[in-house]
């Protein structure tokens, strides 16, 4: 999350991209997963001889073969994974003009495409006449594009070859744009019907299953966000949301919205559905659950997170935010876990970026006292991902004049001092990423509000100089982040016109005293060992 100041087959709309590879390590797996792959088998071996022994596939693409009907999306989704990581493979060997790994490649891709059509239609019902001619398209390009890799295997002929490849090329690109239109008609159909059965079923079972099938659908990707949110997915799920008798259904069906709140279309129809006011509503209503009030609050984080370029339209959530905000804030202070607090947090920090007023209002709710004293409970802000969200708060609210005295009396110059040496313990990538953050705010909040002088005499009493000053000159405090350098040298700077006797010399020449453009050249070309 930023503060204020921060700033395959591509040529397939497929919507794929989380899929796993399952890898074929033995032959027990082999058999295991015979039920499903026999077919492809046999066909590569009769009309793909002589087998290549080539070494450049160790592994085999297959899919599990451990399903049931309600993995039947999951399923076409690995099956269409499998022939879009062919399709670009193809690719790569037709450039080599390796044909028989060429052609016995393609005989497995036309294998995968009948057995997907096959395995689909087994399962699907009311399937539309446009699937059924595009279907008709993608087997007829297959059986082509086949026909001439196989031509390519029994010539010798440099001329003839050449011209096949234009031929074979054309075909691949024409496979890849039916098979990715099919794709985008299977998973649009399976959405209508998970979407037609939440809107006409009174089975508390079946509605659950179909809210636990799309959900499984956003989590592949914005493309089937965007297809959730066309077919009409929001207003579908804020229906569930707005019928008491599915309330213990709310937290799974909030946590969909959030997903598919991830685009823009799914923004605008939340918006076209007054989809603000029902959250609110669920916010401020106190007999709902924690986990609802949570649910309810990470789709607020989502809509209002500062990384999205389409809030604008959100006009209705400023007429809302006053008790929007006044809910979080609750739901913070009384959060019984880290994962809620997390969630409620996040939701504010993001509404202090959408609009300033949002501050003020925080200020007023006493929120920095309810954000500081929660720091201090180790088992709700348990993570750097949680200081993060409150230093962003504070960094944001550190603009108002007001927020001094607040921060004097909550001890909060000695969390920002604390935050200053926030370091990761596992080594994980994200979590490195959100303790520069952690050091970035923090050192950002200090130099704001150290135009107080209250603020900065604190600060300097809690030795927060030298620390900026070791920030500064060494690179692995600050993991060679650069800005938590920038705001590192920006802090110091301020620190020092309040308490110019709190440096060295050294120190004032080459961090207060150059251009801070200078300076930041000047750390950033340090070795460690000048420390």
């Amino acid at each position: 999350m930023a503060f204020k100041g921060e700033d395959h087959l591509d040529s397939l709309p497929l919507p794929v991209q989380r899929m796993h590879l399952i890898q074929v390590d033995s032959v027990q797996r082999w058999m295991e997963d015979l039920k499903l792959m026999t077919d492809c088998e046999c066909m590569c071996i009769l009309q793909s001889k002589p087998i290549s022994i080539e070494k450049d596939e160790q592994n085999e693409l297959m899919l599990s073969s451990q399903y049931s009907t309600c993995d039947n999306l999951q399923l076409l989704l690995k099956r269409a994974w499998i022939i879009s990581t062919e399709l670009t493979r193809i690719s790569q060997k037709l450039e080599k003009s390796r044909w028989q790994r060429v052609h016995s490649m393609t005989v497995r891709v036309n294998c995968h495409v009948r057995s997907m059509i096959n395995e689909y239609n087994t399962f699907t019902r009311n399937s539309s006449e446009e699937m059924h001619q595009f279907e008709k398209l993608l087997l007829d390009k297959c059986s082509e594009f086949t026909a001439f890799t196989e031509r390519c295997i029994q010539t010798e002929d440099e001329q003839l070859l050449k011209s096949i490849k234009s031929c074979i090329n054309e075909t691949l690109t024409a496979v890849a744009q039916y098979f990715g239109q099919l794709i985008e008609l299977f998973l649009t159909h399976e959405t209508q019907n998970l979407l037609r059965q939440i809107e006409l079923s009174d089975s508390m079972y079946i509605t659950a299953s179909a809210i636990s099938s799309l959900f499984s659908l956003t989590q592949e990707g914005a493309h089937l966000c965007r297809i959730i949110a066309k077919e009409g997915g929001v207003a579908a799920l804020f229906k569930i949301c707005r019928q008491d008798c599915f309330r213990c259904l709310y937290p799974q069906t909030l946590r969909t919205l959030a997903s598919v709140c991830c685009v823009e279309e799914g923004m605008h129809q939340l918006e076209m559905v007054d989809g603000i006011l029902c959250l609110a509503d669920i916010l401020t209503d106190n007999s709902h659950s924690e986990a609802t009030h949570a649910e309810a609050a990470a789709v607020i984080a989502q809509i209002t997170s500062p990384h999205l370029m389409f809030t604008q339209h959100l006009s209705s959530f400023l007429e809302n935010m006053e008790e929007i905000v006044t809910a979080l804030v609750k739901l913070c202070q009384e959060a019984s876990s880290g994962e809620v607090f997390l969630l409620a947090s996040a939701a504010l920090a993001n509404i202090t970026f959408f609009d300033t007023m949002a501050c003020e209002i925080l200020l007023q709710l006493n929120a920095m006292k309810i954000l500081l004293a929660a720091c201090s409970d180790k088992h709700i802000v348990d993570t750097p991902y949680s200081r993060d969200q409150v230093v962003t708060i504070l960094a944001n609210m550190s603009v108002l004049d007001q927020c001094a005295s607040e921060i004097i009396q909550g001890n909060g110059v000695q969390l920002l001092m604390e935050m200053l040496f926030e370091r990761s313990s596992s080594g994980n990538s994200a979590e490195v990423a959100a303790c520069e953050r952690v050091q970035q705010k923090s050192a950002v909040t200090l130099a704001r509000l150290s135009r107080d002088p209250e603020v900065a005499d604190a600060a300097v009493k809690l030795s927060c100089i030298p620390r900026l000053i070791k920030l500064c000159r060494s690179p692995t405090e600050r993991n060679n982040s650069d800005s938590v350098l920038v705001a590192c040298l920006a802090a110091l700077r301020r620190l020092a016109v309040m308490s110019p006797d709190g440096l060295e010399d050294s120190d004032f020449q080459q961090l207060v005293k150059p251009r801070l453009v200078d300076s930041f050249l000047l750390c950033t070309n340090m070795e460690e060992s000048f420390v």
